[in-house]
């Protein structure tokens, strides 16, 4: 049950996102004069809808993306004779790039407000110094970057009888209680498959426990555990420097991402790339389904509400910046390709101003056709192959 709240968050989330994304168009053609005759949520038959003025809004059956109906988007419209003053092709270049533009602001915007909330409103995680255990870990995975898959051993913690809250005290005779750091380098010392003798502080007395340490390719000597966590809500200046730092963040990650697709589209259905996804290229790429399916674990994790609350703010932030920047991508038919039609426009009126030449007027969208429908295929191509490969190799979070 817990799973689906998750997705049925996401999938919330998700719609809200277009609807600002619409909104953001909306709302700047609004501004600038320009005539919007439809607002609609969803694509294919129309559910509901109700008329307010020149403009129709409503609800369509498939909940896939939204529109904006603005009358003379391009030189292909037909246009009322009486609304062709207000058409967006007869704008001027700077209000039609601001409307275009509006729908990836609205993304960026929405993204930075969640990454306020989650350290203004939820609190950062702050890793205890102490060494008091947060947490066992349940297996020892294929090496530091991996997660746990059925068949991989259980962690030494585990076996040994570890409990999350126990303080260590000394490891083999090292007393080690000072700092989590100090452990580590205790942990780190020993030989793994040796039995050591751990003492732990549990419920204000001592017990010895004997785990035989692991090895973890990429880590060394490697018991399973974590340290404990706490939740600490920045001040206002802090926060918003926080969502800054990790807005831009985002935004470089989102950029890796697109830029490790290709890499990523032969080991889409292999089996490394079921098991192990970090250390395969373009392992991070994941379609909607994909993003879907990682939020419903999140809130079907056995954690507490501040680190789930976070995680899903995060991903829902993280997605809102790749669909705001991957809309800006200079390609038809999406706004970025528009932008980059406009700007072309003013650029070759300018030329033929300095040559003494009159405006060429708009470019010829019929030409440009044959590329947005070619661009299309390929956008609806690949996200069919990233759903089929997260319905395959679906992503297993820790």
């Amino acid at each position: 049950m817990s799973f689906l709240l998750g997705v049925a968050i996401f999938v919330v989330a998700l719609l809200i996102s277009v609807m600002l994304h619409e909104a953001g168009h909306f709302a700047t053609a609004k501004l600038f004069g320009m005539k919007v005759t439809q607002f609609f949520v969803g694509f294919g038959q129309t559910i509901w809808s109700t008329k307010k003025g020149e403009t129709e809004y409503g609800i369509k059956a498939i909940p896939a993306g939204g529109f904006n109906k603005i009358v003379g988007m391009t030189e292909l419209d037909e246009v009322d004779p009486a609304d062709e003053p207000r058409s967006f092709r007869r704008q001027a270049g700077w209000k039609r790039i601001v409307v275009l533009a509006a729908g990836s602001f609205m993304h960026f915007v929405l993204a930075l407000f969640l990454l306020f909330v989650v350290a203004a409103g939820i609190g950062l995680e702050t890793i205890s110094s102490t060494t008091t255990i947060g947490a066992i870990e349940a297996c020892v995975p294929k090496n530091v970057n991996s997660s746990c898959v059925s068949g991989d051993p259980s962690s030494p913690a585990k076996k040994a009888g570890l409990r999350a809250g126990d303080k260590i005290v000394s490891i083999s005779g090292v007393p080690v209680h000072n700092s989590w750091n100090e452990m580590g380098k205790a942990i780190r010392s020993l030989t793994p498959g040796e039995p050591a003798t751990v003492v732990v502080e549990r419920n204000g007395h001592l017990v010895t426990l004997h785990p035989s340490f692991a090895r973890l390719d990429g880590k060394g000597t490697y018991l399973g555990v974590a340290p404990q966590t706490t939740f600490k809500r920045s001040g206002p200046v802090s926060a918003v420097s926080y969502a800054a730092r990790e807005w831009w963040t985002m935004v470089a990650g989102s950029a890796q991402v697109a830029a490790n697709l290709p890499k990523a589209v032969p080991h889409l259905f292999t089996d490394l790339f079921s098991r192990n996804r970090a250390s395969t290229p373009g392992g991070q790429v994941t379609g909607l389904v994909g993003a879907g399916d990682v939020t419903g674990q999140v809130v079907a994790a056995h954690i507490g509400w501040q680190p789930k609350a976070d995680l899903v703010l995060l991903i829902i932030a993280s997605l809102n910046i790749f669909v705001g920047l991957f809309n800006l991508l200079p390609l038809l038919p999406m706004d970025g390709g528009h932008i980059a039609v406009v700007i072309y426009e003013r650029v070759r009126a300018w030329l033929a101003r300095l040559r003494g030449r009159p405006d060429p007027g708009p470019a010829n969208y019929r030409g440009l056709i044959p590329v947005s429908v070619g661009v299309f295929a390929l956008l609806v191509g690949v996200s069919l192959l990233l759903i089929v490969a997260d319905i395959v190799n679906p992503i297993h979070i820790q």
